[in-house]
């Protein structure tokens, strides 16, 4: 017989002949829960209850990883050149299914998928961040397929975002797309930071600038490091959303995915630069 198993055995037989709990653990030096327990199993399987058993877990989290949900996990990774976080939070979106980051990497790791392509850059500009909601919205327009235009405007505090699609990039447009920002965004906009595109310029959008009382920031030319959080916005923008769509289906149809996409980015996506955080819950 096991050496463990006969110091179990002793245990519960002393216990049995006294039917003093506290007796057994002050002489054995043991916990009451561990005492009762080898009794019961001792009472219920006899010898055999004594043994000592696996604590390999009943269920893993690998489990629910089926087949189908592997392959669809490699071509993210192959199609899209994503990581595991990418990776999560796009299925999150798409499939409502829920998966950690370390399940993720499992499943990376024992497929053969390549490394994700990285590339050497120069050294990163000094970057600065504006400590209050509000105070500087970067804002800026991206062409994605001829006749639509996509317009986007963020806070570069919070990461709040307004997003509207257009036909084109005209002054009328720029001017409704600020009315939108004001009407959405929930707190007063002091500045608004943009590139040099000549639609910014416009005698029409800086008297609606005026209106409003919210100063126009152009950036420097040739500095497109001062725009870097709406150049990453747009980015997430092509990376995550657009490939998933199709762009052709109208603009009024556009506006409304638009609408479903912002929202997520906003309240459901985490944030690597607001460490890990929703642009809702971020503390100021």
């Amino acid at each position: 017989m096991d050496r463990e198993i006969q110091q179990r055995l002793r245990w519960v037989k002393m216990y049995e002949e006294c039917g003093y709990a506290g007796l057994v653990c002050r002489r054995c030096s043991i916990s009451r829960p561990t005492l009762h327990k080898w009794a019961r199993r001792y009472k219920q399987y006899g010898i055999a209850g004594l043994e000592s058993q696996s604590r390999r877990p009943h269920s893993s989290p690998v489990a629910k990883l089926y087949d189908e949900l592997r392959a669809l996990i490699v071509t993210m990774r192959e199609k899209g050149n994503l990581g595991a976080r990418r990776i999560q939070t796009k299925v999150i979106r798409l499939h409502q299914i829920h998966l950690s980051t370390a399940t993720l990497h499992k499943v990376l790791y024992e497929a053969p998928v390549k490394l994700i392509v990285t590339y050497r850059r120069k050294k990163d500009f000094q970057r600065y961040e504006r400590p209050i909601p509000g105070d500087r919205v970067h804002m800026n327009t991206c062409k994605i397929a001829p006749g639509i235009y996509h317009y986007t405007a963020i806070d570069d505090c919070s990461r709040y975002r307004v997003l509207r699609c257009c036909s084109r990039r005209t002054a009328a447009n720029t001017v409704d797309f600020i009315d939108c920002v004001v009407e959405e965004i929930p707190f007063p906009i002091q500045r608004i930071q943009t590139d040099r595109e000549r639609e910014f310029f416009a005698e029409k959008v800086q008297k609606q600038l005026m209106i409003y009382g919210i100063k126009f920031r152009p950036n420097n030319p040739g500095s497109p490091h001062l725009n870097g959080k709406m150049e990453l916005s747009q980015k997430t923008d092509k990376s995550e959303f657009y490939p998933t769509i199709d762009v052709y289906v109208g603009l009024e149809e556009l506006d409304l995915l638009l609408a479903e996409w912002q929202h997520y980015y906003t309240w459901e996506r985490p944030h690597s630069s607001l460490n890990g955080l929703t642009s809702d819950r971020q503390d100021y």
